[in-house]
């Protein structure tokens, strides 16, 4: 188990091995834009040996097969995925799942897409029975796209956190979420105040928190939303807890950074807000993070702070460019976001296509190899769950999808006129979908099958 988990596991009296063979690729560090051979491995006809739900070995099938214990090849179960491509499951590293319903809402710009339509949709969560659909519904579809970690803001209802984690923990996943703080610039019937909010989301640390696979992050939706006293305890929590994690917004726009000069005329940024209430610092993830210099993009990343490439909700709201070139050469851990509902889907395989395309526009387009370290290890190690999840190093949690080469006659035509891996691998990053998801495992076990 992963250091942060040992212990909490109950014992297993039944050994089950499972033998999944495939073209295997996973990552073992970003393969930067040269694709950097001693980055990531990739086996042509690869196995995995998973047992209890955890990787023991990866590598070529005949090679890892004649390896085996005795007795292990004939008494495990198979998944044979001979042609398809076998990588870790997606990690999302920013979604808002109560947000599911107002996808594909016509935008205009944040603040007004926010008024508009977000905390409408929030409100409606104060019914928990909304909740709880919402909460299976977005989970079941996060499987079928092939995603099996990510980083959830739930609303400021603590129901709304139970309801996510519960439909979570049914499934055996392992996800973070967390109860929306918000005291202030909001709907009255989304307010809480600092000291409840902090008794609400204690409570539901005590609940959750390290319970199976799931774990708690502290949500201020972002600063113009959250008094500074708000924000003071919310650093004082996060500092009494070293276990646990952060999510919030930073830089997404250029009104929203006027309004923070004006809500916190003392601070010298966006960022030294948070900074300055302990809230940048190691297992914090910052949305979006594109309206930032490169002296405050080498501070969040000497904190130890974590950006979420959202390119897709970028793009649709008319934000601006993260700029991930900049943000790899500063140090800043990276990892790829949907955000759902300003994100029009659930697919990170449609997000990397978005994301070439901002880094075209930039003059720096992702190669396919780095995209999908993104999608993978990027998204663990931003999301400091490396040690569990990510890749197939042994130990790690056998969280993996299969994925279709030719699921739709396009790509099925492209995939033809390739001869190399990156080829293969850039047509399936932009001309790929949810239709590509062969199936979806989670600790080993099929939890989507197409």
């Amino acid at each position: 188990p992963c250091r942060r988990c040992r212990g909490r596991e109950r014992p297993m009296s039944i050994v089950s091995n499972r033998l999944v063979r495939g073209q295997l690729l996973h990552f073992l560090a970003d393969p930067g834009m040269g694709d950097d051979p001693a980055a990531w491995q990739f086996f042509d006809d690869g196995g995995l040996w998973i047992r209890d739900g955890r990787i023991q070995a990866a590598g070529p099938w005949a090679a890892l097969t004649a390896a085996l214990p005795p007795g292990v090849g004939e008494s495990a179960t198979v998944h044979d995925y001979r042609g398809h491509l076998v990588l870790p499951g997606f990690v999302d590293c920013h979604l808002h799942y109560p947000q599911a319903g107002v996808i594909a809402s016509y935008g205009r710009q944040l603040l007004d897409w926010l008024n508009d339509y977000v905390f409408p949709a929030e409100a409606r969560f104060a019914d928990a029975s909304e909740a709880e659909r919402s909460a299976a519904f977005v989970v079941d579809r996060l499987l079928a796209h092939g995603t099996t970690t990510a980083s959830v803001f739930a609303t400021v209802h603590p129901h709304s956190v139970d309801a996510f984690f519960a439909a979570a923990e049914a499934r055996g996943l392992r996800m973070l979420c967390g109860k929306v703080l918000m005291d202030r610039n909001c709907p009255p019937d989304l307010r809480d105040t600092a000291a409840g909010g902090m008794a609400d989301s204690l409570r539901l640390i005590e609940r959750w928190h390290g319970r199976g696979r799931l774990r708690y992050s502290l949500t201020p939706r972002f600063a113009p939303t959250s008094s500074p006293e708000q924000l003071r305890l919310c650093g004082e929590l996060l500092a009494s807890q070293p276990g646990l994690h952060l999510q919030t917004h930073l830089a997404e726009n250029p009104c929203e950074l006027d309004w923070v000069r004006q809500l916190f005329p003392t601070r010298g940024s966006y960022l030294d807000v948070y900074q300055h209430y302990g809230l940048a610092g190691p297992r914090s993830l910052h949305a979006h993070c594109i309206h930032l210099d490169a002296a405050e993009r080498r501070s969040l990343a000497a904190g130890g702070a974590a950006a979420a490439f959202c390119p897709g909700s970028n793009l649709f709201l008319g934000s601006g460019f993260f700029n991930l070139d900049a943000s790899r050469e500063a140090g800043l851990r990276v990892g790829l976001a949907t955000d759902i509902g300003a994100g029009t889907g659930f697919s990170l395989l449609r997000a990397l296509a978005q994301a070439y395309e901002v880094g075209q526009a930039l003059g720096a387009p992702l190669p396919a190899l780095r995209g999908f370290y993104l999608a993978t290890l990027g998204g663990a190690q931003a999301l400091y769950l490396d040690d569990c999840i990510g890749s197939f190093q042994p130990g790690r949690e056998a969280d993996f999808i299969a994925l279709d080469w030719a699921a739709t006659p396009e790509l099925a035509w492209r995939m033809e006129r390739t001869t190399t891996l990156a080829e293969r691998l850039f047509a399936l990053m932009m001309l790929g979908d949810e239709r590509c998801v062969v199936a979806t495992h989670v600790m080993g076990e099929a939890a989507f099958v197409r």
